[in-house]
């Protein structure tokens, strides 16, 4: 059943990403923000948290768990270290993903063209 609830709450948040692209005249990267805020704002309460425990690895999945690893590295941190604990932490646990990222893109820069 983890599984079900893992896939619905995928398909839900890209359903109201779909939503606010077609209604709105947000772009793909405002939308992207919004989540990651979300899921930042969700983590300060404690309720990402949750929604992770009831439906698992799917809520780790989306962008909005990209806030939430952001959040959850700076407050475990600012726990230990105090102001600068804060600045620290939020790169702790998503530091191996910007860095795919930046690496990624520069291989893939060296083999395909921009269009126009």
């Amino acid at each position: 059943m983890i599984y079900v609830y893992s896939f619905l709450f995928c398909g839900f948040v890209c359903l109201i990403g779909q939503i606010i692209l077609d209604n709105t005249k947000l772009t793909a990267g405002h939308i992207t923000s919004i989540f990651v805020v979300t899921g930042s704002f969700l983590d300060t309460f404690s309720i990402y948290d949750k929604i992770i425990n009831y439906v698992g690895a799917g809520a780790l999945v989306p962008i909005t768990s990209f806030g939430h690893s952001l959040i959850h590295g700076a407050l475990a941190k600012a726990s230990d270290m105090g102001i600068m604990g804060l600045l620290m932490g939020m790169f702790d646990l998503t530091a191996s993903g910007i860095t795919a990222a930046i690496i990624f893109t520069f291989i893939f820069s060296l083999f395909f063209q921009a269009k126009n």
